[in-house]
């Protein structure tokens, strides 16, 4: 019986030794972790912006052969063709140019379209075709965009093809160097009015210093 009452208060004791282990280490550790895992900071969704060229130099040197190949993800819902009925999106023959949300007579445009304004220049089938979302909020078309500005240039070129549109825009001029120029015969770096060769200086400085007397008698004789 002793045997056993022995052996019932070690394992007592050793109960109350581990809980009192377990209520310390809890204590010491409670203020060390206070947050589990990590946070991964993701930019946020469009935050990159097209760093290439501007919209206008995309669509001088794009191609309406490109743009057909792009145009077949818009045909589920779209006709381009001259008298093309409306499908789930309106045809889209002679669009670019006119009022927005007003081109096809008789389809059922949202309002959020049709109330959005303006005209389908270059500027708006650009931002309309990058998010038609973000373009217009509450829009029907639940295309998400071509995230590539080359595929936008080319489709709105491919779309000029059927029934035209306003003048393509100019593109940002490189920097024009012969229009730097200040007067015919001046270079980049050259001072307005600063000889042109260092011959042409040499005799310009020559002639703002007068010969001293006494040189000029010195030198009256001939060469040796």
């Amino acid at each position: 019986m002793s045997n056993t009452n022995t052996i019932f208060g070690w394992v007592l004791a050793s109960g109350i030794v581990a809980l009192g282990l377990n209520s310390v280490s809890d204590k010491l550790f409670a203020s060390e972790v206070e947050e589990f895992g990590y946070v991964i900071e993701a930019p946020e969704e469009g935050a990159a912006a097209d760093s290439g060229p501007d919209f206008a130099t995309l669509l001088a040197n794009g191609s309406a052969a490109a743009g057909e190949a792009v145009f077949a993800k818009c045909t589920a819902c779209h006709t381009i063709e001259q008298g093309g009925a409306n499908g789930i999106g309106p045809n889209l023959y002679g669009v670019l140019g006119t009022g927005i949300g007003e081109h096809a007579p008789g389809f059922a445009y949202s309002s959020a379209l049709a109330d959005k304004g303006g005209t389908w220049d270059y500027a708006a089938m650009d931002a309309w075709l990058a998010s038609p979302r973000a373009f217009a909020n509450g829009t029907k078309m639940s295309f998400a965009g071509l995230s590539s500005a080359e595929d936008r240039a080319n489709v709105v070129l491919y779309m000029r093809e059927y029934g035209g549109g306003p003048a393509l825009p100019e593109p940002v001029a490189a920097v024009d160097v012969e229009g730097e120029l200040d007067g015919a015969g001046e270079g980049p770096g050259q001072t307005e009015g600063a000889p042109a060769d260092s011959n042409e200086a040499a005799g310009a400085m020559g002639a703002e210093q007068p010969v001293p007397e006494d040189a000029a008698a010195t030198n009256t004789g001939s060469p040796n």
